[in-house]
């Protein structure tokens, strides 16, 4: 079941909300782990053994490291806890691509397993080995009630595509939190403005950048290319910062409060300041549970640039068990080495060289992205290679050009707009005028309406995809 779906949004929420707003207080993290485990369930019931399985584990280890957290039995929790989640993500995730690896290497004949990827497993095993983690550092306290972890873990708005949420963050809001009419109001807001950036703008986006990645990149028209894969750096950035606004939405909506994950990524100056934008949850995650615990900055060059290493080394793998994604992580890991060590933009006080290296930076962000959506290795360079002529592809204005700027021009056009913060600007720039009790009035229904648009694209069985369902 997704967010942006006709029996999600007129079947499954409605039921979830009217259960949930008519029970005692007492019973509403339960009411919420039901609906949780039943939203988890519909796609692929037997999976949500799996996600029980792990949410146990995570809770009986976390109640022994607390324990025994001064001591040795400590540590060894920890290191098991952290193989036993690598070992579940291994097996479902990179146990076939290993087995491809091998073959390829050794010449052998191995057969894959051929395991089925159970949605949204890297963003609830991390949940849980943060959780762990976090209980080790005595940063929080175990929880010794399973239910109240099983709900942390598996709560339906971030459980299977994020954004990754800290056991530290929504602890109060799990034991006591108040439901008021302006957070479900400012959450019902929040969630339409999610569902418009997914089925508005990434499903229309989806379809120019899967015509266009579906060509010859070698005979392909290059401003056909260039429009694909500008597409695709909107779409998957309508799509995931949408789902991560319905999430968001949907835990006011209950009385929980997110974090942000995403920041309009593409006004970035630098690569450094793209990635404290996107997926903030995910980089803050490598950042203090593997960065900082290899040393992070406060070590020699060398080690720094390893460090470097395995944080991107794994934020590929994390992605997908696939060559485009190891090259996507290792190609991110040149460009922080390079703008950290070597061009370090942000002690130049040079305006026009810091455009120019912004305009770089969203280059490279676009060629990322290209790789990230390749079907394999060989079609994503071949791809970027044909984006700057190296097949001496034309650059012209055709009737594929003419059919896309007709029919999705205007998707286009706003959603270069839209991911800059134009409506913050002009919501913060009326807030304080005359006019800022006509904008109150009119934002809801503004929202209403381009919600109204967005479902009737659904109804017309408009193409619904997630990126990040895979991850």
């Amino acid at each position: 079941m997704v967010f942006s779906s006709l029996l999600f949004v007129f079947f499954f929420l409605p039921i979830v909300l009217a259960l949930y707003y008519l029970a005692e207080e007492k019973y509403r993290n339960y009411i919420l782990l039901f609906a949780s485990i039943c939203f988890y369930s519909y796609g692929e019931p037997r999976f949500v053994f799996v996600m029980i399985g792990s949410i146990t584990v995570n809770w009986v280890m976390a109640l022994l490291i607390e324990k025994n957290r001064n001591k040795k039995a400590g540590r060894v929790f920890l290191i098991t806890d952290i193989f036993v989640n690598a070992g579940i993500l291994f097996i479902f995730k990179y146990l076939d691509f290993s087995v491809d690896v091998i073959n390829r290497i050794l010449g052998t004949d191995l057969e894959e397993p051929g395991i089925l990827l159970p949605i949204g497993i890297s963003f609830f095993t991390f949940q849980a080995l943060s959780y762990v983690i976090d209980v080790y550092r005595g940063t929080v306290k175990a929880q010794k009630n399973l239910f109240y972890v099983a709900l942390y873990i598996s709560f339906f708005p971030q459980l299977i595509a994020g954004p990754i949420v800290r056991y530290s963050t929504i602890e109060e809001y799990i034991c006591h939190r108040e439901c008021t009419q302006g957070l479900f109001a400012e959450g019902s807001l929040r969630f339409m403005a999610g569902f418009v950036k997914k089925v508005v703008f990434a499903n229309n986006l989806a379809l120019v950048s899967q015509s266009v990645f579906s060509c010859d990149p070698k005979t392909a028209n290059v401003l056909f290319l260039w429009i694909g894969s500008i597409c695709f750096s909107l779409q998957i950035y309508y799509d995931f910062s949408g789902y991560s606004d319905m999430a968001i939405g949907l835990g006011k909506m209950f009385g929980f409060r997110f974090e942000e994950n995403f920041n309009y990524p593409y006004i970035s100056r630098s690569v450094t300041e793209f990635w404290r934008r996107w997926h903030i949850s995910l980089s803050g995650w490598f950042r203090d549970y593997v960065y900082i615990p290899l040393g992070g900055s406060r070590v020699s060059l060398i080690r720094q640039i390893f460090n470097l290493f395995v944080v991107w080394m794994l934020t590929g793998i994390w992605h997908g068990a696939d060559y485009t994604f190891i090259l996507w992580g290792m190609g991110y890991f040149l460009l922080l080495v390079i703008e950290k060590y070597l061009v370090k933009p942000s002690e130049r006080k040079n305006r026009i060289f810091g455009i120019l290296w912004q305009i770089v930076t969203l280059v490279c962000i676009n060629l990322g992205w290209v790789v990230f959506n390749s079907p394999n290795l060989r079609f994503g360079i071949r791809y970027c290679l044909a984006l700057f002529g190296r097949y001496k592809g034309k650059f012209r204005v055709d009737a594929d050009i003419i059919y896309i700027a007709r029919q999705y021009g205007v998707f286009i056009i706003l959603g270069l707009i839209l991911a800059a913060p134009v409506i913050k600007t002009i919501r913060e720039k009326t807030e304080k005028t005359r006019f800022s009790a006509c904008a109150a009035v009119a934002e809801p229904v503004i929202y209403g309406l381009m919600f109204l648009w967005g479902v009737s694209f659904l109804i017309l069985g408009a193409h619904n995809p997630f990126i990040y369902f895979n991850f």
